[in-house]
Order: structure tokens, then sequence, then C-alpha cells
């Protein structure tokens, strides 16, 4: 079934198509989940700088295992970065490193000793032993 608007207002046509009971949809993952701790991390992180748009995930080679995570803040959104809101905040995942963080979930610890972002990434193959770099 084809659906067509008017022609005043032809600026997008869709086709819907029926699945047949032999092909399975596969669901897609979304590319980064927030815990709680997270969302209000950065939100607290966001309020001291108002003229930021939110936190910049990115990839950068680096360490004993070939790769670690960074973290800017954003003023503006990149022509291919993935965009993630969740709770009011807003997280950019730079294209780099949208295909590595896929399934992704970040959380925020802080103990006496250190305070920071905890990736649980199910696409790594292993890290290197100070937990700060990764490979896929």
């Amino acid at each position: 079934m084809r659906l067509s608007l008017p022609m005043a207002a032809q600026a997008v046509a869709a086709t819907v198509r029926a699945v047949s009971g032999k092909k399975k949809l596969i669901p897609s993952r979304a590319p980064l989940i927030l815990t709680q701790a997270a969302v209000n991390k950065i939100k607290e992180l966001m309020e001291n700088r108002p003229d930021m748009i939110g936190l910049k995930i990115g990839v950068k080679t680096r360490g004993c295992n070939g790769l670690t995570y960074t973290l800017d803040y954003a003023k503006e959104k990149g022509k291919f970065d993935e965009e993630v809101v969740q709770d009011g905040v807003k997280v950019l995942i730079d294209s780099k490193a949208q295909l590595t963080l896929l399934g992704t979930e970040m959380d925020y610890s802080e103990t006496k000793l250190a305070s920071e972002f905890i990736f649980n990434n199910p696409n790594i193959k292993g890290t290197c032993g100070c937990g700060e770099s990764f490979n896929v």
C-alpha cells in the first residue's frame, strides 16, 4: 500500500509493506543507556555550563589496549553525531564512537578515592589492567 499526499503537500511519501511470518525483524539496540546516577551527575555538571547543550562522548587511540573514552562539553551537535536524550539530559556520541558504544550502559560512581563515569560495554573484547583502555 502506498500512501501519498495531495499535490500541494507532496513533500514526503511513505510506503507500507507487510512483513511475512518467515522474516524476523531484529530489534535495534539503544545507542546508549544512562543510569539514574549518570543522569543526576550530568545534570549537576550542566548546571555550571549553561552555554553548553550536553556532554559529548568519543573514543581515541590510547593506552595499552587500543581505545579509550573521551568526555567533553558540547556546544553544538556535529553533522554525524548520534543524540541521546534521557530524563532531560543530552549526550552526543561522536560518529567514530557510535559502533563501539552501541548498547552500552553509562553509569556514575563516587567513592572516597574516585569519582568517574563507568561504561558497561557489551562490545568490548578486552581491557587493560587499570581499566582505562579497551579493544573491540
